[in-house]
């Protein structure tokens, strides 16, 4: 039970991960140093003061830098594969009793999967911000990202399960929207095709 708890924790801070890479380092190295979270041993420099200020300024930096209009798309080409890499790290970092063979295998494909999937859905978000506003609409996006990527990290410290729930229900979200949009993109070719005969 510990270990599938340890699991839902890690990809829920993985998740989070995919909406801003340093947050979820920030919250977690409050929580380790306060005592509240402990993290593999191979990961027990992120509970450290140095770490929590490295994380700390790299979190400013990344909210603000994501409230330039033209630095959120660059942010965002470096960002995925920065966000499935942290998603890894993260999981591993408190995913313990395992054999690092299955500590890692686990890490990557459900940590760096849960922060590619979220990564991959704001970088939709904002080109479709982008597209019909003009850009004016990233500074929400951005807000939006930010406030997800903090309370998706708490949620994941404080009830890993809820967490773990809530990035499935994303998941059957995404997967009924792209099944959505195919069969309305089939019935758009058949009309036309129809339109034409």
């Amino acid at each position: 039970m510990e270990l599938a708890l340890s699991v839902a924790l890690g990809v829920g801070l993985a998740a989070a991960c995919g909406f801003r890479v340093f947050v979820p380092f920030t919250i977690m190295s409050i929580a380790a140093l306060s005592g509240y979270l402990h993290l593999s041993p191979d990961f027990a420099w992120i509970g450290t003061y140095p770490a929590l200020l490295a994380f700390s300024t790299a979190t400013v930096l990344e909210i603000m830098a994501y409230y330039v209009p033209w630095l959120d798309h660059v942010l965002d080409t470096i960002a995925a594969p920065a966000a499935v890499v942290a998603g890894a790290i993260a999981t591993a970092s408190v995913v313990t009793g395992m054999s690092p063979m299955l500590q890692w295998s686990t890490a990557i494909i459900a940590g760096g999967g849960a922060a590619a999937i979220f990564q991959a859905s704001t970088t939709v978000v904002r080109g479709v911000s982008t597209m019909t506003t003009g850009g004016i609409g990233n500074f929400f996006v951005a807000t939006g990202e930010l406030i997800g990527a903090i309370a998706l990290s708490i949620l994941a410290l404080a009830l890993p399960w809820l967490a773990l729930l809530c990035l499935v229900l994303f998941v059957v979200f995404i997967v009924r929207t792209l099944q959505r949009r195919r069969a309305r993109g089939k019935l758009a070719t058949t009309e036309i095709g129809r339109a034409h005969v």
